[in-house]
């Protein structure tokens, strides 16, 4: 990586040869009066709006509908420092990539009230100035980090009138009447509303967005299905390289299906989980820095996160040599029988905990079967003493988040009831860990988990990862398929 020429921010009204904090030192009149000119005119004219423009127009009026007379501000947020002076990939926001269809740091969405609901404006960074030189000099400058779309081309694309977000802050702080802002995503809007919301009336806002999320539209849909496709073609890579990762370690897996998510989408939905032998029996195994051995398990939890950051939630526990044991069989044949319960649960109008109940109960039983648990089910399930190796929820909303919806009010989610268009994960596991001897030796260090992203129908549901096999006997087909 480059090191900057000038490090100091550009301010407008300073000369440019004024700077000499330069790595070389100042920068003469007669180079800076040359950076001005021969340049191309880039702009862009026609661009046609991006998809998802009239569905994020539809979620605005939504919004602008359930706080009229309120002045509301989205932000995307800012670059994170991840050391020094580099920065991690940028994310936005998820709220503002919800309502905007931008995916653009240091944005800001505003919603002024207006007769009739609100008006809409995206403050965001216009185009590098080339007559100061910033385009050049700034290390978040064009030639630095590379061209954005001017205010006129995000007008077009989005849908929405764009104005110089460096104008915002100031605009804010002598701005009059009720304001709600989503917290956490950038600091300077946050200073310049300091006086004039409340952590009450902002958590509302956050709440309400968050629980809008829960039923998606058409285009979230599809989005969602691009998602899982490619999870599933991920899932295939992983597959046919189980030789290399055998022959090096559980990094070759998170680095197989990581190439197929930045090839086909933005990037993994969320950190990997490559979980091999005993480290299966570990939730979030995200370290992905162990062995990978013949004759044992991969859990293989991963996701596709798409170009406009929907993501999939998949998981598969695979045996490495392409054959379950008999004890491995078993195990991973009650969980499937569990999933398949808590997916047949899945309808609209149920409760959103029947999908739930209805794996635990099936995961209760085997214990009580095994005799590792004494029964009767009803007696486990009442003490929740199948928790000691089921240990999670079943599952979670999913959409622009992994845990979507992770705001909203327990009576609209986990109490409340499933409607269609909602998408959620089934994802049952039994975890034996390495050091519990309250079983049999030969399942310690054993994990299992199947997990699949479901679309809640009008008349029931819809597997939307279907396309990955989940029978013990259909894996074990479809493994030896892949690998030749």
């Amino acid at each position: 990586m480059s090191e900057e020429l000038i490090t100091e921010e550009i301010a407008e009204e300073e000369p440019v040869k004024q700077r000499k904090n330069g790595l070389y030192g100042g920068v003469s009149d007669e180079l800076a009066e040359n950076m001005k000119s021969g340049w191309a005119d880039t702009e862009l004219h026609g661009l046609e709006p991006v998809a998802q423009a009239p569905y994020a127009a539809a979620r605005r009026a939504a919004l602008s509908a359930r706080f009229p007379g309120e002045r509301l501000v989205i932000a995307a947020g800012n670059l994170k420092t991840r050391s020094n002076d580099t920065e991690y990939a940028f994310r936005a926001s998820t709220e503002y990539a919800y309502l905007t269809g931008d995916q653009t740091e240091d944005s800001v969405l505003v919603l002024e009230p207006a007769a009739d609901g609100h008006e809409a404006t995206l403050y965001r960074l216009p185009r590098s100035d080339r007559e100061n030189g910033e385009f050049w000099l700034n290390g978040q400058g064009e030639l630095w980090v590379g061209r954005r779309h001017s205010l006129t081309e995000a007008e077009q694309l989005l849908g929405i009138p764009a104005k110089d977000v460096r104008e915002l802050a100031a605009a804010l702080t002598e701005a009059t009447g009720p304001v709600r802002n989503v917290r956490g995503h950038d600091a300077s809007i946050e200073a310049a509303l300091t006086d004039k919301v409340t952590a009450e009336r902002d958590e509302e806002l956050r709440v309400y967005l968050s629980e809008a999320r829960a039923v998606k539209d058409a285009f979230e849909i599809g989005e969602l299905q691009k998602a899982v496709d490619s999870t599933v073609r991920g899932f295939e890579d992983v597959v046919k390289v189980l030789d290399k990762a055998e022959a090096t370690s559980e990094r070759y897996i998170e680095g197989t299906f990581f190439l197929r998510a930045r090839v086909e989408g933005n990037d993994i939905g969320y950190g990997s989980i490559c979980a091999a032998g005993p480290h299966a029996t570990t939730l979030h195994w995200v370290r992905n820095d162990g062995d990978v051995r013949s004759g044992e398990l991969l859990l293989l939890d991963a996701g596709v996160e798409t170009h406009t950051l929907y993501t999939a939630d998949v998981t598969r526990t695979l045996p490495v040599n392409g054959r379950f044991s008999e004890l491995q069989k078993k195990i991973y044949d009650a969980v499937y029988e569990s999933q398949e319960a808590g997916i047949a649960a899945v309808k609209p109008g149920a409760a959103y905990r029947d999908f739930h109940d209805a794996s635990q109960r099936v995961l209760a039983e085997k214990l009580v079967e095994w005799g590792l648990v004494e029964g009767p089910v009803e007696r486990v399930l009442e003490l929740g003493l199948q928790r000691r190796w089921t240990l999670h929820g079943t599952g979670h909303m999913l959409g622009l988040d992994v845990h979507d919806c992770a705001a909203a009010r327990t009576e609209a989610y986990v109490n409340g009831t499933l409607e269609p268009g909602m998408c959620l994960t089934v994802e049952p596991g039994l975890y034996f860990q390495a050091d519990d001897l309250t079983v049999p030796a030969e399942y310690r260090g054993i994990g299992v988990r199947i997990e699949d992203d479901i679309l809640v129908t009008e008349d029931g549901n819809t597997n939307l990862s279907a396309g990955l096999p989940r029978r013990s006997d259909d894996v074990e087909a479809w493994m030896a398929g892949l690998k030749g």
